[in-house]
């Protein structure tokens, strides 16, 4: 399964990105992690196929993810940013026990 992330980009305190990953092929589970220069990989959210969503703490009530199961493409809406969001951002996709990952996404959150 191939994953392709677009979106990212430069944005002040505050401000609002969207992120956005198709798969190529079915999936069970899309989501996003991140992760920072010497910090660990960490997830953002993620989303099944039948619409439940896991969120971690630091993004809950400011980021919003959603799916197009047609489309396999899953979306991340990030409002609200903080510096401390600015993070290399992975697509990641599950299909049974098997995890794959697409290519980061830099998103830099700074005045």
């Amino acid at each position: 399964v191939q994953l392709q992330a677009f979106g990212g980009g430069l944005v002040q305190p505050g401000g609002s990105l969207s992120l956005s990953c198709a798969a190529l092929g079915s999936i069970g589970i899309m989501g996003w992690y991140r992760q920072a220069p010497g910090k660990q990989r960490e997830l953002v959210a993620t989303i099944s196929s039948g619409g439940i969503t896991n969120y971690a703490d630091s993004v809950k009530g400011r980021f919003t993810i959603s799916g197009d199961n047609a489309k396999n493409t899953v979306y991340l809406q990030m409002n609200s940013l903080k510096p401390e969001d600015t993070s290399a951002y992975l697509c990641y996709a599950r299909q049974s026990i098997i995890p794959y990952w697409g290519q980061g996404t830099l998103v830099t959150v700074s005045s």
